[in-house]
């Protein structure tokens, strides 16, 4: 496993949507005493019955609906992300709360096994301290989500935000720890180092990542030795949009424009391709176009804003890069301008590029295996149901595929074949709500559930039984027959 370059001891992010802003300095936290005291708070946050765990996560709740719009003005300053979208994460923490106490009263009761040779239960006992790496992308839900999984089923958890997104992670972490036990929840601040240090002390248990697939396939490597040690990916994908002739073109077009502008098309779910019977082509592109005309770079603070800057220069870089490669195929050329509404920051406009038979095959290689991570669109066309699910297939990864049709037998065809972990029909590929499960197939992550029921993951399963003729196991929390 490679190591990465040491973390800077501090270090300050500028806002990417106004270069001249810097926010206040963010220092490196020890990971060794990190681990100690969530080590600490482990036995005894354990030991706390569910409902009384519950109890604390709901006051922790409403310290995050206080600092709702500080929040989500917050995300919108450190990651660009337009202040409409910053509200609708934090929308989505807080209502994070209540699925996950239902999802840990449904899954973490002891089940009595009837049929048996002896009587017995499965119980789900604590793993322990959890590290949770969470990205600058959705730097608080999705992060939130793994966290509070674990922190009901009885597992500290260490937080390590994105250093791109440190502030404002830094704000809900104090809200998060200040209603808990002291251990219970700690913010880890820092970088890749940091990451790899925290993800595999001994101590850890249970890792959950956000990120992209080379390093989740790093993270795996450097922990093979440690076979008790969980370890859930959620690392991206290359997300389909397949348009069939019989589907709605216009919402088709609106879904595209949405799913791959939404955060800048900075999303492990945005709409990277869209592939469209060739019929009805033609059509398509035209009201694409016009989809795509109120996507204008703007302040990301602004109510009217519904497309940011990018999270970096690099990021920016690699935008202009792709867009300055000569080719007869732009069908809309995107632009990395550098300014919006007389800021300076990483702004640029949408970019959508045909590919075809002759499109060389080192651009199509990497525009096809590998996640751009920005408002760049390839669009193929195809002929039969068989030709667009061998295309929706021919990447790494498998996340989300959106499918427009009007018939019911054709997208249920189309879904048994694609290797996604979500399919929708007649729907955005960003259209992924706290109510489902969510994970991908292949390089997208190894299936560990990032939305609804990932609390089945995150404790031990223990089989207790006991001879007839003695006495019968009893559910947690019982009280032992004497």
């Amino acid at each position: 496993m490679k190591t990465p370059a040491p973390d800077p001891e501090s270090w300050s992010n500028r806002s990417p949507g106004d270069l001249s802003l810097e926010l206040p300095v963010v220092h490196r936290s020890d990971v060794c005493a990190s681990v100690a005291a969530s080590a600490g708070a482990a036995a005894a946050w354990g030991r706390l019955p569910l409902e009384g765990r519950i109890e604390l996560l709901a006051a922790a709740r409403s310290h995050i609906e206080v600092l709702q719009e500080d929040l989500a003005r917050g995300i919108s300053l450190e990651t660009g992300k337009p202040i409409r979208e910053a509200r609708g994460e934090l929308g989505a923490v807080i209502a994070k709360f209540d699925l996950t106490f239902a999802d840990a009263r449904a899954h973490l009761a002891d089940l009595p096994v009837a049929g048996g040779p002896h009587p017995a239960l499965v119980r789900r006992r604590p793993r322990g301290p959890a590290a949770v790496i969470a990205p600058f992308n959705f730097p608080l839900h999705l992060g939130h989500g793994a966290a509070l999984a674990h922190l009901v089923a009885g597992n500290p958890v260490l937080f390590k935000p994105s250093p791109l997104a440190a502030t404002v992670a830094g704000r809900y972490a104090e809200a998060m720890a200040s209603a808990l036990p002291r251990g219970v929840f700690t913010l880890v601040q820092g970088g890749a180092a940091t990451g790899r240090a925290l993800s595999l002390d001994p101590a850890v248990r249970s890792v959950c990542f956000t990120g992209g697939a080379a390093a989740g396939r790093a993270l795996l490597a450097g922990a093979a030795d440690d076979l008790g040690k969980e370890i859930a990916l959620e690392l991206g994908g290359k997300n389909s949009l397949i348009l069939c002739a019989d589907g709605d073109l216009r919402a088709a077009a609106v879904a595209t424009a949405e799913g791959m502008c939404l955060t800048a098309g900075q999303r492990c779910n945005a709409t990277s391709r869209v592939l469209v019977e060739r019929e009805v082509s033609p059509r398509f592109v035209e009201l694409l176009l016009e989809a795509l005309r109120p996507f204008v770079p703007g302040n990301p603070l602004s109510e009217s804003t519904r497309l940011g800057p990018l999270i970096s220069a690099a990021a920016a870089g690699r935008h202009r890069e792709l867009c300055s490669r000569p080719s007869p195929d732009w069908i809309l050329k995107g632009r990395a301008d550098g300014e919006a509404d007389g800021l300076r920051g990483h702004y640029v406009t949408p970019g959508v590029l045909r590919l075809g038979p002759d499109t060389p095959g080192p651009d199509r290689n990497e525009l096809l295996g590998t996640e751009t991570f920005c408002p760049i669109l390839t669009l193929e066309e195809w002929d039969s149901e068989a030709e667009a699910i061998e295309l929706n297939n021919s990447t790494p990864f498998g996340l989300t595929c959106s499918i427009f049709t009007r018939s019911e037998a054709r997208f249920l065809r189309i879904a048994a074949e694609v290797k996604d972990g979500n399919v929708y029909a007649n729907l955005p590929t960003t259209f992924s709500p706290s109510t489902l499960p969510f994970g991908g197939w292949g390089s997208s992550g190894n299936r560990r559930p990032g939305g609804r029921g990932f609390i089945r993951f995150v404790t031990e399963e223990q089989a207790v039984q006991a001879a007839r003729d003695g006495f019968s196991p009893a559910p947690s929390g019982a009280a032992p027959k004497p």
